[in-house]
């Protein structure tokens, strides 16, 4: 399920308006309605953590990134704890590698 889908199902659920959301982590109504509808793709880390307080749930819950989901293959697990061993700058430079990576496969599709 995308971010999009949770976040309105989470707003849906807890029975709130997309003013009273937008107003709860200090956005605009038309923001929460364009992450709503997948609109805008990439949410700020503040705005994420914002939602996920509001909506008391784990940011990556929210995001879909729960390395402690069942449903995650056990590599995919190992390669996350792995990476949290990480320094910082070791972590930006596998951040470049899989953006160069990202970009590569999508040029090949298009």
């Amino acid at each position: 399920m995308s971010f999009a889908s949770k976040l309105h199902d989470l707003r849906i659920a807890h029975r709130r308006s997309l003013q009273d959301v937008a107003d709860a982590v200090g956005v605009t109504k038309a923001h929460v309605f364009n992450l709503e509808k997948g609109k805008t793709a990439n949410p700020s880390m503040e705005i994420v953590v914002n939602l996920a307080e509001y909506f008391r749930v784990r940011v990556s819950d929210l995001v879909g990134e729960n390395p402690h989901n069942e449903d995650e293959p056990a590599e995919m697990v190992a390669m996350f704890r792995d990476l949290k061993s990480l320094d910082e700058s070791d972590r930006q430079t596998i951040q470049m590698l899989m953006e160069t990576m990202k970009r590569k496969r999508k040029d090949k599709r298009s």
